[in-house]
């Protein structure tokens, strides 16, 4: 029942899509073949030696645990390691009823030969790409780890805000036109509104005046803003957006941020946005920033009916004792 049950919700083709590329990778990478690069141990077993080395001693329990084995499993590993003369076993201090479990000279010379057959191999895998490939794969990986790896605790510290890279004013226009016609069925009306706003910013941009800023986290772009001259006194928010996978993380709190601060620095007195009522995070964000809504209007745009909204907020200079 339960694999029926997954099958109706995720697509078959997203299913046989992510099934390709495991077989592909371990295939690539030789997982598949007998011993891990002509050594005699198994990928599994390569992995405790890893970690053994890597990390030092280690309680038998919490390295099964860490690497998701079976006891049974682990425990076959360990005696033929031990047989070999690879590792170390010996009650813990602390429990005796646990095991702690160490490398021996033997078990880390193993894991140096095979650690370096590993560098060997990887290295002959990215050497025949520019490093603007690597860069991209490298970031296709960390993407991967973000999306599948739901047991890790995200780290809003690390996200990092800065100017855009060249190429990623692009970024902006395809993750907006992307995103907005996935979330709320918006047509290509939206993808040219975007683009036009990109190319008039980049065409008369002032940049004692008008910034932009793309958030950055684990290595890969997940936000962007805009703050663009409205007219001498007002400054306009514009193309916030935050990929799904750094929601929760502050992205939009700390790009409305940036965005306010340089509107005041550059002299402004009031800042600007518009907005539609179905983006109900977006709006909330900007009242939590201070803005408040000035007009509503209906209309129909992007292939759908929508409710516009302009929100405004006055802007104080930093020394202002009222701000």
């Amino acid at each position: 029942m339960a694999a029926d049950t997954t099958d109706h919700l995720v697509e078959a083709r997203h299913i046989a899509a992510v099934r390709a590329f495991n077989r592909r990778y371990t295939r690539i990478i030789g997982v598949l073949q007998g011993g891990m690069l002509g050594t005699e141990f198994s990928l599994a077993e390569g992995r405790i030696l890893f970690e053994l080395a890597n990390f030092g001693a280690a309680e038998v329990v919490d390295l099964r645990l860490a690497l998701d084995l079976d006891a049974g499993y682990m425990s076959r590993i360990l005696a033929r390691f031990e047989e070999r003369g690879l590792v170390a076993r010996r009650r813990s201090e602390t429990d005796a009823r646990r095991q702690v479990v160490t490398l021996t000279e033997a078990g880390r010379a193993a894991f140096t030969l095979l650690d370096q057959r590993t560098q060997t191999q990887i290295g002959e895998l990215l050497v025949p790409h520019s490093p603007t490939v690597r860069t991209r794969l490298v970031g296709a990986m960390r993407t991967i780890e973000q999306i599948l790896d739901t047991d890790s605790e995200p780290d809003p510290a690390a996200v990092v805000l800065r100017d855009p890279k060249p190429g990623e004013h692009g970024w902006v226009i395809a993750r907006n036109a992307a995103l907005y016609a996935e979330e709320f069925g918006w047509n290509g009306e939206y993808e040219a509104l975007v683009a036009r706003i990109v190319a008039d910013w980049l065409d008369t941009r002032d940049p004692r005046r008008e910034r932009a800023w793309i958030a950055e986290y684990q290595g890969a772009p997940v936000g962007c803003v805009y703050c663009v001259r409205e007219d001498d006194a007002t400054a306009r928010l514009r193309l916030l957006l935050v990929e799904p996978s750094a929601r929760g993380l502050g992205v939009g709190s700390a790009l409305v941020d940036a965005c306010l601060r340089f509107a005041t620095d550059a002299g402004y007195t009031a800042m600007v946005l518009w907005t539609n009522s179905v983006l109900e995070s977006a709006r909330h964000l900007y009242q939590r920033a201070g803005f408040e809504l000035a007009e509503s209007n209906p209309h129909h745009s992007f292939g759908v009916d929508l409710v516009g909204q302009t929100w405004r907020r006055a802007l104080r200079p930093r020394d202002d004792p009222g701000r």
